[in-house]
Parts: C-alpha cells; sequence; structure tokens
C-alpha cells in the first residue's frame, strides 16, 4: 500500500522515481541494494516483514528483512551520498496502557518491543541509525489502510455492505489510523524539506480503538454503527501482543517546520469518499 503511494505521488509531483521490487531488487542482498541505489539522492524503504504473528516462529527471517536488509540499504546509501527513508513502526515500544490513562511516545522514547516482529523493527532502526547518522529519515507509521489493501478498513467496509449481521470488534487497542496517502506526503515532504536528519512518527492526529474505527468505517457507507459490539483482546488471543498503547506523538514535524497528518476522522472520511465514494449507500 504504502510503497505503492509513493511511487505515484513523486511521480505526480514531477520527481524523477524508480519503483522497485522483488526480483529486481533484493534488500537482503548488498550488491542488489548498491545496484538499486546508484545515481539516486533518495531511497525510501518500504519493503519488509509484516506478518507480525509468523515473525514468532521466524524470527531470524523477519530480522534479515528488517534488520539486515535495511543495514545493507543504510551502507549502499552512504556510499554513493543519498539520503535514506526508513519506514518503522508502533511496534517498537511496549505498548503499555497505563491505568491513569498514557501520553503519546515521543520519538526520543525508549523502545521496549514486546514482540519479534517489534524487536526485529527496533534493529532496523539501530541500523539505520550506526550507518547513516546524517542522512537518514525514520518515520514509524501504524494501523495503515489505503488504496491498495488488504486493510482493516477494507474488511469493516465490506462486512458493513455484506448484510445485516453483527460484528465484533476489539476495543482496547488504542491508536491512530492512518492513510497511506497521508503518509507518502510526509515523506517527500521530510525530502524536499531538506529537514533534519532523525525520527518522525507519520500517524493521523487523535485517538482510536479498533471498535472507534469499525464504527466510524459504518457510518461513512450508511450502514449502522450500532451493528458493531466492543470485545476484549483476550477474546482474541494471537501468537504475537498486540499494544494496548500505539499512540504516537508528532512534535518533531513541528520542531522541523512541518505539518503532521489531520485528525484521523476527517483523512478516513476523504478516503471513503475518494476511494468508494459511488458506491456508498
Amino acid at each position: 500500500m504504502l510503497g505503492g503511494d509513493v511511487v505515484r505521488m513523486a511521480g505526480d509531483r514531477g520527481w524523477e522515481v524508480t519503483g522497485l521490487d522483488l526480483p529486481d531488487v533484493d534488500i537482503t542482498d548488498v550488491d542488489s541494494c548498491r545496484v538499486a541505489v546508484a545515481g539516486h539522492d533518495a531511497v525510501v524503504n518500504c519493503a519488509a516483514w509484516t506478518a507480525v504473528d509468523a515473525a514468532e516462529e521466524a524470527e531470524g527471517t523477519a530480522f534479515t528483512v528488517n534488520a539486515v536488509g535495511p543495514a545493507h540499504l543504510a551502507r549502499a546509501c552512504a556510499e554513493v551520498g543519498a539520503r535514506l527513508v526508513h519506514i518503522s513502526t508502533d511496534y517498537v515500544f511496549p505498548g503499555d496502557l497505563s491505568p491513569g490513562g498514557s501520553t503519546p511516545y515521543r520519538e526520543d522514547d525508549p523502545v521496549g518491543p514486546r514482540s519479534a516482529y517489534g524487536r526485529t523493527k527496533a534493529a532496523g532502526e539501530w541500523a539505520v541509525r550506526a550507518h547513516l547518522p546524517d542522512r537518514h529519515y525514520l518515520v514509524r507509521t501504524a494501523w495503515l489502510y489505503g488504496r491498495d489493501g488488504p486493510s482493516f478498513v477494507h474488511t469493516m467496509r465490506r462486512l458493513a455492505l455484506a448484510d445485516d449481521a453483527p460484528v465484533r470488534v476489539v476495543d482496547d487497542q488504542h491508536g491512530q489510523p492512518t492513510w497511506t496517502v497521508d503518509v507518502a506526503d510526509r515523506i517527500l515532504a521530510l525530502v524536499e524539506a531538506g529537514a533534519p536528519a532523525g525520527t518522525y512518527h507519520a500517524t493521523s492526529s487523535g485517538v482510536a480503538t479498533w471498535f472507534d474505527l469499525a464504527r466510524e468505517v459504518f457510518a461513512l457507507v450508511g450502514a449502522d454503527p450500532g451493528r458493531v459490539h466492543p470485545v476484549p483482546t483476550s477474546e482474541y488471543p494471537r501468537p504475537a501482543a498486540r499494544p494496548a498503547w500505539s499512540v504516537l506523538d508528532h512534535g518533531a514535524w513541528s520542531r522541523a517546520g512541518l505539518e503532521p497528518i489531520g485528525q484521523w476522522q476527517q483523512r478516513l472520511g476523504v478516503f471513503v469518499h475518494s476511494r468508494f465514494g459511488e458506491q456508498q449507500r
């Protein structure tokens, strides 16, 4: 989802852009990275092992993709003087929800991943910082939906329009639903502005649970939000721990003179109207 939007948006802005995927580039191979990076001023790495549950049984493979691959890309970028935008995740944080309420994770807060996926992504962040200290952008994002799917938003829309059956959705995980178009826009803004190297959180503003998001999707497509019923995470046990609190702070954007992404409800509405408007009830 994200890689496609980055390529499309960069092309629309008149950039000379190359979009590569397997088999044309393999980020786990250092020579392949060198060939791919050559002749480019900026590189955006959207490649990752994102199968969160599968990583619990294949952490070594996930580490190769999420940590060794970014290290290869960072070294290749350093050799040619290119900047690297590396996409990371809220899963690098422990995701604890305090009984008295939690505050958003700042960009410089200590990481503390609770899953194999989170550990491999945190290692990738470390590798990029180590090999490209002054020419990197670490862009953490979460709860993504976009044109090319699949995503939670696509699933909820399908269920909303399929029939009148009730839907049970988790209501004790908190995050920021985020459109890949908005992340792509902020990635390009970092490169265009020559923003300071460092870590940026590219998530929508505001806070939602999956239950909140599902109800909003139902409402946007003309279905009854009352069909969505809240349930605890314990009713859906998964191999990898899900963060209860995945809310990220956006202070780095203002420090760089750039705007963060807008409110999640407003951005979701724009997405649904632009992608599915002709099919709404």
